[in-house]
C-alpha cells in the first residue's frame, strides 16, 4: 500500500540547523509530500522559500512550547496525508532514511502506530552501568531492555539498532506515526517551553493500542543545539514535575518508585557535581530538591 508522508519541523528561529536540516531532507532519495515548519523566528519563510523541492510551508506560530507547534503542525496535514513525521530542527537525515521509512510502513501490520529512526550518534548515558544493575530491575527502578519503560516511570533510551525492535516508547526527535492516532492523541501541552518527556508521555500511551518500532535502516544524525534549552536549574525542576506527572497518568505506574529514582538522579548529580567540581551537575540537583519540595507542598504545576 502507498503512504504519503507529511514532515513537521517544530523550531525556534535555529537557523542555521534549519537549513542544514532542510539540505538533507532535499537530498533523500524519496521526498515527504508535504513539508510543515513551524514555530517563531522571522527567517523561517526565507529559509523554507530556498527549497522549492520540498514545497515547504512555514506556520508563524508565536509563544508556542514543542508540543504547541507539533499538534499545530499535524492538524495543518493535507487530508490525503496518512503518516505524519516529527523532525526536530538539529537533525541531519541518511540520504535513503525517508524511502527506508516508506518501505517499512507500506508492508507494515495495521496496528503499527509509530516508527522511530535510527540514530548513529547517541550520546552515552551518564551512569548507565548503575542503571543495568540487577537490584535496579527487582525494585523497579529501571529496566535493561532497549526502549522499555520502568515501573518508576523511567525510560530506557534504545541508541543505535542494527535490526527492528519492538519498544514501549519512542523519542519524538525523529519519529514517524500514523495519521490516524491523533484521532485518539495528541502531545500534551502540560509540558510547557523545552518540554521535557513529552515524547514519553505521547508514545506510551499510543504503545498501549498500537506497536511501535525502531527501523534500524532508516539512519539519522542528531546534533544537539544550546539555542532555546533551558538552564540546568531549571531542567533540574523540570526533571521531576515532568516525571511525576508522566507517572501520575498511568496507574500501572508507581509514584513511589518515580519519587525513589528522582532522588537517586538527583544524588547521582550530586556526586558527580563534588567530584568532578561540575557546577551544572549542582545546579540541576538544586532544581531537583527544589521541584520536590515544591511537589510535596503545593502539587503538580507545569514548570
Amino acid at each position: 500500500m502507498l503512504r504519503k508522508l507529511a514532515v513537521v519541523i517544530p523550531t525556534l528561529g535555529r537557523y542555521a540547523e534549519l537549513r542544514r536540516l532542510l539540505v538533507s531532507l532535499a537530498l533523500q532519495s524519496r521526498l515527504p509530500q508535504q513539508l510543515l515548519i513551524v514555530g517563531e523566528g522571522e527567517g523561517n519563510a526565507e529559509i523554507a522559500e530556498e527549497f522549492q523541492e520540498l514545497s515547504a510551508e512555514f506556520i508563524f506560530f508565536p509563544g508556542s512550547s514543542i508540543c504547541d507547534a507539533r499538534n499545530r503542525g499535524a492538524h495543518a496535514a493535507r487530508p490525503d496525508i496518512d503518516l505524519i513525521a516529527f523532525i526536530d530542527d538539529d537533525i541531519v537525515l541518511d540520504p535513503g532514511a525517508i524511502a527506508a521509512v516508506m518501505r517499512f510502513w507500506e508492508t507494515a501490520p495495521e496496528d503499527l502506530g509509530g516508527t522511530g529512526l535510527n540514530v548513529l550518534n547517541d550520546s552515552p548515558r551518564a551512569a548507565s552501568w548503575l542503571k543495568k544493575k540487577r537490584i535496579a530491575a527487582r525494585l523497579g527502578l529501571y529496566d535493561s531492555t532497549k526502549g522499555a519503560v520502568a515501573r518508576s516511570g523511567f525510560h530506557v533510551p534504545f541508541g543505535e539498532v542494527s535490526e527492528s525492535i519492538g519498544v514501549a516508547w519512542l523519542p519524538t526527535y525523529c519519529v514517524v506515526y500514523a495519521r490516524q492516532v491523533f484521532e485518539r492523541y495528541g502531545f500534551d501541552e502540560f509540558f510547557k517551553g523545552y518540554s521535557y518527556l513529552e515524547d514519553l508521555d505521547l508514545s506510551y500511551q499510543i504503545g498501549k493500542k498500537y506497536r511501535l518500532a525502531v527501523i534500524p535502516d532508516a539512519r539519522f544524525y542528531h546534533f544537539p543545539s544550546i539555542i532555546g534549552r533551558p538552564n540546568s536549574y531549571l531542567f533540574g525542576k523540570k526533571e521531576v514535575v515532568n516525571r511525576l506527572y508522566f507517572v501520575s497518568k498511568h496507574p500501572e505506574l508507581s509514584r513511589r518508585l518515580c519519587f525513589l529514582g528522582l532522588c537517586v538522579r538527583s544524588l547521582m548529580s550530586v556526586c558527580q557535581g563534588l567530584f568532578r567540581l561540575n557546577w551544572t551537575s549542582l545546579k540541576r540537583a538544586a532544581g531537583n530538591l527544589a521541584a520536590l519540595a515544591l511537589t510535596a507542598r503545593s502539587g503538580l504545576r507545569p514548570v
